[in-house]
């Protein structure tokens, strides 16, 4: 028990980082930033996405586009906002810290 909740919290604490990484490569609909995920092993459900990029959203990281589709109604594109992507910098030099800083606390152990 004690394993899966830090490995969800640990999940919980990058995905937005990752969802923003997503998007910054260019307009972005939401089922292609599940598959992202999903191919990163990062399994995400459209009930936890979608509160997300609201909230991204309203935190004026992401704005978005109509595009209308031959098969359905008009969907909608999310875009990286110039503050979006500020923080996506930012975000990117704290995860080099991070990364760095997990790496040398690893670095050695012995798990026998």
């Amino acid at each position: 028990m004690i394993v899966e909740n830090t490995q969800t919290q640990m999940r919980k604490g990058i995905l937005e980082y990752c969802i923003l990484s997503i998007i910054s490569k260019g307009e972005t609909y939401a089922s292609d930033i599940i598959a992202e995920l999903k191919k990163a092993k990062m399994l995400v459900v459209e009930g936890t996405l979608y509160p997300l990029l609201t909230r991204l959203k309203n935190n004026g990281l992401l704005t978005y586009n109509w595009v209308e589709s031959t098969s359905g109604p008009p969907r909608k594109y999310y875009v990286l906002s110039p503050e979006g992507r500020d923080v996506l910098e930012q975000l990117d030099l704290t995860w080099a810290e991070l990364s760095l800083a997990v790496e040398t606390a690893l670095a050695g152990r012995n798990l026998k």
